[in-house]
Formats: C-alpha cells, sequence, structure tokens
C-alpha cells in the first residue's frame, strides 16, 4: 500500500463550518477513523471521532479520538505519551471513513504496547485467531 504524501498542516484557529458538513456522520454523530503510519504505510489502529475530535485533530495536528467507553475526547497517547502527529488526513469516496496518515511516537500505537492493534492473523487450520509475528 502506498502511503500518501504528507501535506497536512494543523490550523488553530479552523472553525466548524462546511468542511464538517462534508463527512457522514453516523446515527451516533461518529465518523470511522484509521491510522496509518507515515513512511511504513502499517494501519496501526481504528478508532472513532465526533465533530469535536475532528475539530481538535485539524487545531492541533495530532490525533484526537472520541472514546465510545468513557464517552468524553481522547487525545491519543494522553496517557501513555503514544502520541500521534497527524502528517496527511484524508476523507474516502463515500465520506464516512477517514484516514490519517500519522507519525507514531516510540512506534507503539495499540493499548498492549503493540506497533499495530492488528496483529491477530486467522489461523485457517487451526480456525481461530493467533498472535503473528510483528
Amino acid at each position: 500500500m502506498n502511503t500518501p504524501a504528507t501535506s497536512f498542516k494543523p490550523n488553530p484557529n479552523i472553525a466548524p463550518g462546511p468542511w464538517l458538513d462534508a463527512v457522514t456522520w453516523n446515527a451516533q454523530g461518529l465518523v470511522a477513523v484509521i491510522a496509518q503510519e507515515v513512511g511504513s504505510g502499517d494501519v496501526l489502529m481504528m478508532a472513532w471521532m465526533n465533530r469535536d475530535a475532528l475539530l481538535k485533530t485539524m487545531q492541533i495536528g495530532e490525533a484526537v479520538y472520541w472514546s465510545r467507553s468513557r464517552q468524553k475526547l481522547w487525545h491519543k497517547g494522553e496517557e501513555s505519551g503514544h502520541t500521534q502527529t497527524v502528517k496527511d488526513i484524508r476523507l474516502d469516496c463515500d465520506g464516512d471513513t477517514i484516514l490519517l496518515v500519522v507519525d507514531q511516537k516510540d512506534g507503539i500505537a495499540c493499548h498492549t504496547g503493540a506497533h499495530s492493534c492488528f496483529f491477530l492473523g486467522w489461523d485457517a487450520k487451526a480456525s481461530t485467531w493467533q498472535k503473528s509475528v510483528e
């Protein structure tokens, strides 16, 4: 997979507007977000954003998500220090998924300490999920 060029620049003064309305928000007011590592192209994680999270991400240049379990904004790395600096941001053709191309601090995106949250692979022979080698 090709990694998109890095072209994002945070804008502390960006305000809500038509650009937010271009996103197709689900019934809960959320949009799916995929974080991809700049350079390697590795898919790191999937999370959700609401309008406030996307606005804050655009303003500060670091990934801010919506935590469905805590029902609050979640600045990625606020506790672990494993922040995601946004290098590029894309909206898919349906407007219902955002791609963040990020510089992952310390190379750890998953709360388990793994590089990527997608470390379980399907073992067809055993018909189960197995931890794959990173």
